[in-house]
């Protein structure tokens, strides 16, 4: 797989009939390792390790219903009273990351008010924090530590 632009990290893989899986620690499962998938565990691994956020509010790959369609986002941190944090995006890295990847994620965000987005596509990561009031996105250079917050 593509090296990314986040930290290294290992990984545990397995093949099953000869196509790659990777164990989502978040999922406890191993799920088969596409791109998109490839940027997610990443991503998930840098919320935990370098931001400090705890698995226990960390969710990946959850159906929400948005105008009455079925939608998944890549992950979401809750903060500990249930509302959400963050909303994070993935795409696979040869997706260019542009206004249709923001317009999907602040979509999302009409329906689960996270105070934070991130759209990664594994190379470049984007962050931004919503301004409710003026409905809009402010771009950040990065998302806050667990403990900074």
């Amino acid at each position: 797989m593509q090296e990314l632009n986040f930290p290294k990290f290992s990984f545990r893989f397995k093949n099953n009939e000869n196509k790659p899986f990777i164990f989502d620690e978040i999922r406890k499962k191993f799920v088969a390792l596409q791109p998109e998938e490839w940027v997610r565990q990443h991503c998930v691994q840098y919320l935990i390790r370098e931001k400090k956020y705890p698995k226990s509010l960390i969710n990946v790959e959850k159906e929400l219903k948005i105008n009455g369609l079925k939608k998944r986002y890549d992950i979401v941190i809750f903060n500990p009273d249930g509302s959400i944090f963050l909303i994070v995006e993935c795409k696979a890295p040869k997706i260019t990351i542009n206004q249709t990847a923001f317009d999907q994620i602040a979509r999302y965000n009409l329906a689960l008010n996270a105070e934070y987005l991130m759209v990664t596509n594994g190379l470049n990561h984007y962050y931004c924090t919503m301004d409710f009031k003026e409905q809009r996105y402010q771009f950040l250079k990065d998302i806050p530590d667990y403990n900074a917050k």
